[in-house]
């Protein structure tokens, strides 16, 4: 979706989003902006390639789409899986005018000694071919064919280098509640991306951005207007 005039905003949604994630804020900000709403690939209407893919895959598709469309210096708005992508766009580039990420992917969780366990469980179980497999996250389960090794290839990835390589005025908007990406996530992007804003909103969880929709579009209102 491609809506509006005027300084450019990007959205990428996380994983298991479509357009349809952001449809709210676009409708609110593209009388003033000029709105672009992304479908990564394997979601929405846009189809998974026959290959699996890694965050710089995406990315490139991203870039691509955004040069047939014309579109420069944009502010680049990911939420979750988005802001992974939103960090590789980003890195070492100064034709993005900005970067906002919202509850973001990127930095790889703190693991404990029963996450440790379950992964040597289902290493074992394969290795015997067992029949019954531990279970995986929820989102994997839910995958089929190639976009099972997309999402291992994903979550497997620190987005830690392309952090520290963002030149571009950043703002990080949390959840103080967030579960799936916790605020010291966000506290570790806040020290990677030199001189980036943080905003965290206290009581919300991983969808943040639609528990408060109305602080969301006058934070990213303010933010598009200054950079």
């Amino acid at each position: 979706m491609d809506h509006g005039k005027g300084k450019c905003l990007v959205f990428l949604h996380g994983w298991g989003g479509e357009i349809a994630s952001f449809q709210g804020l676009a409708d609110r900000l593209f009388s003033e902006f000029r709105v672009v709403l992304i479908d990564l690939y394997g979601f929405g209407k846009t189809p998974h390639p026959p290959f699996a893919l890694t965050v710089g895959g995406y990315a490139a598709g991203v870039r691509e789409l955004l040069g047939e469309l014309g579109v420069e210096n944009a502010v680049l708005v990911g939420h979750s899986f988005g802001g992974r992508v939103a960090m590789r766009l980003a890195a070492n580039d100064r034709n993005f005018a900005g970067v906002v990420l919202m509850d973001s992917a990127g930095i790889l969780p703190r693991r404990g000694i029963k996450y440790r366990l379950r992964v040597a469980a289902y290493k074992i179980a394969k290795r015997l071919k067992l029949k019954t497999l531990p279970k995986g996250s929820e989102d994997y389960r839910k995958l089929s064919g190639v976009m099972k090794q997309t999402f291992l290839n994903v979550v497997n990835e620190s987005s830690e280098k392309d952090a520290r390589s963002i030149t571009a005025p950043t703002l990080l908007l949390w959840g103080s509640r967030d579960k799936e990406t916790p605020l010291y996530m966000c506290r570790r992007l806040n020290k990677l991306i030199k001189g980036s804003e943080c905003v965290v909103m206290e009581g919300c969880g991983h969808f943040a951005y639609l528990e408060k929709a109305d602080l969301t579009y006058r934070i990213l209102r303010a933010f598009r207007r200054r950079v």
